[in-house]
């Protein structure tokens, strides 16, 4: 019995994935439920397991879009046997064993590409030392540029540049972000925030938090907190256009930005306005993890009704974040620099963050924006009275 292996709904609104990696070769022996492929939609990754046992026949190719439902596989269910090593786990054991079985009277100049050559032989330099690249240990033109690429010479030389498919992921994401630049009326306020508040807090209680949550102490609470009192104080930020309608959200679903080894995705912390700071604090972790580990589902990535992106974890100073569609703003913190500013008075130097959100402004007005931003840095600057009520202790479950 020949099985076709069609490709599921990966969620809705999804109509379409990307062959990101076959796991298996063509002709190649499965095991049932045996992940055989990794497929890209524009949110996740997603895996495909096998259906049955059997050999499967390829019927798509890596970086090919699919569409949902479509065949993508043959596995052949009458076929027993021992599952093979696909090509792409013994092809670097096959590599390394040509390399020892190279015959020893063979001469570099043998072993030369003819575009090797011709480098070799107008330049007249040694290549003894140069480690080929190439089949069965060929030296390439790619290798002599290397070993010498401060000839001048070869500045004429043709450069090799590498051209790599977009992933579906990738491409989607772009065209959500040009739409979000020629859709909206995307706008950015900047504030400054003291940290010396939260960085006391910390110093005192993140031994003590760790040890009792296996969690860290984190900044993300903090501006989740933050964020999900300045929404309720400013709701117009917590809403989106729908046509002629404006829709505003009485809860705060918080998507927060992490950078995965496929691109940006937004995973959401469902209902953070009742969650405490150790129930943020593991849902940033788990999240996070699980994006980076490709891991991430649909439905964690689906809704939210607020971003919060940190760039300063890449070095950050100050940058414009775009509008994370549909929704209609997005807080961007930075790195924290310690900066001379004026306290009662006085120059003092103090850990400082700026602050940027990009709203749009079709739906949220400059006082809003501005007050929202304001909202956030006051409760940053006095999180033990505004975002712990002034028991730490409790807020903290210490």
């Amino acid at each position: 019995m020949v099985l076709e292996m069609k490709v599921p709904s990966p969620g809705e609104s999804i109509t379409e994935v990307e062959i990101a990696t076959w796991l298996v070769s063509d002709g190649d022996y499965v095991e049932k439920d045996q992940i055989i492929a990794e497929l890209d939609s524009d949110k996740a990754t997603l895996e495909l397991p096998a259906e049955e046992g059997g050999v499967i026949t390829l019927k798509a190719q890596e970086g090919d879009a699919v569409d949902v439902g479509q065949v993508v596989c043959l596995i052949d269910t009458s076929k027993e046997g021992e599952a093979r090593k696909s090509s792409k786990t013994e092809s670097k054991d096959e590599i390394v064993l040509s390399k020892i079985e190279e015959p020893t009277s063979t001469t570099k100049s043998e072993i030369l590409s003819p575009a090797a050559k011709k480098i070799v032989a107008e330049n007249n330099f040694n290549i003894s030392d140069i480690i080929g690249t190439g089949k069965d240990g060929r030296i390439t033109k790619q290798d002599i540029l290397i070993a010498k690429p401060s000839m001048g010479s070869l500045s004429n030389e043709k450069r090799d540049v590498k051209r790599t498919k977009l992933s579906l992921l990738r491409r989607k994401v772009a065209e959500r972000l040009v739409s979000v630049k020629n859709e909206t009326a995307m706008l950015t306020t900047f504030n400054e925030v003291d940290m010396s508040a939260i960085f006391a807090l910390r110093k005192k209680y993140k031994e003590k938090f760790k040890t009792k949550h296996d969690v860290n102490l984190g900044f993300m609470s903090f501006f989740t907190l933050a964020s999900v009192r300045a929404l309720k104080e400013f709701p117009a930020v917590n809403s989106m256009i729908d046509g002629n309608e404006m829709i505003t959200y009485d809860y705060c679903d918080i998507s927060i930005a992490v950078s995965g080894p496929k691109g940006l995705m937004v995973p959401v912390i469902r209902h953070a306005e009742k969650l405490s700071f150790r129930e943020i604090e593991i849902q940033v972790k788990t999240l996070a993890e699980r994006a980076r580990d490709s891991k991430i589902t649909v439905d964690e990535m689906t809704g939210g009704t607020f971003t919060i992106s940190n760039g300063g974890v890449f070095g950050s100073m100050l940058s414009t974040p775009i509008i994370n569609p549909p929704q209609s703003a997005i807080l961007g913190m930075h790195n924290i620099i310690e900066r001379p500013i004026a306290v009662n008075g006085k120059v003092e130097i103090r850990p400082v963050m700026y602050l940027a959100l990009s709203y749009d402004h079709r739906i949220i007005d400059g006082r809003e924006s501005v007050g929202f931003l304001v909202a956030i840095k006051e409760a940053l600057e006095n999180p033990s009275e505004i975002l712990m009520g002034n028991n730490i202790l409790k807020s903290l479950e210490l």
